[in-house]
């Protein structure tokens, strides 16, 4: 019979990577996860975070999937090859089936939409395999998504309005009127 994975209390090495290009979310997850007890490095591009992984492979790792310089796929990927008994999770905005089947594929212990706060992250990280996620408290409501969704999207095209509409095939007027309005709760 295996020996059943040791408590995050219990590990010696407590050491996490967080790679993601948007500071202001790396930062507070940084903080969050520091309270947590994790000894936390942050990187802001694939390049940094494979740098970060050659000096010294992480226990775990939080990486965004995608980066201004690439994939992070591809982090994950050198970290199972760094450290096969390294935890990694694979965030994104992006989801759907077949980048999340890549993502366990390529080593990702698990896969979380964007945005995920540091308690789904901790609990992603501390898993058993095969384990569900508990459903979250306080899921944001169908309209909130959306227009998360349009925010980035809109972020993604250089804040150009007709680019925008365009990618989401939306009329221009009515992405107009969404991005006037304040976000729904």
């Amino acid at each position: 019979m295996a020996d059943a994975p040791l408590a995050f209390e219990d590990r010696a090495d407590k050491s996490l990577l967080i790679v993601d290009d948007d500071r202001p979310f790396s930062t507070r997850l940084a903080r969050a996860m520091e309270a947590r007890g994790y000894q936390v490095r942050v990187a802001e591009s694939v390049a940094d975070g494979l740098t970060a992984i050659e000096a010294e492979a992480p226990a775990f790792a939080v990486i965004d999937m995608r980066l201004g310089d690439g994939n992070g796929l591809d982090v994950i990927e050198r970290l199972k090859n760094r450290r096969p008994d390294a935890r990694g999770v694979i965030l994104t905005g992006y989801g759907n089936i077949a980048t999340a089947v890549t993502a366990v594929k390529m080593g990702a212990f698990d896969y979380l939409a964007k945005p995920a706060d540091a308690d789904e992250i901790h609990a992603a990280l501390m898993a058993q395999p095969g384990e569900r996620a508990l459903p979250p408290e306080n899921p944001m409501s169908a309209d909130r998504v959306r227009w998360e969704h349009i925010q980035r999207v809109y972020e993604l095209c250089g804040r150009n309005v007709s680019e925008t509409a365009r990618r989401l095939n939306m009329h221009r007027r009515t992405l107009q009127r969404i991005l006037a309005k304040r976000a729904p709760r």
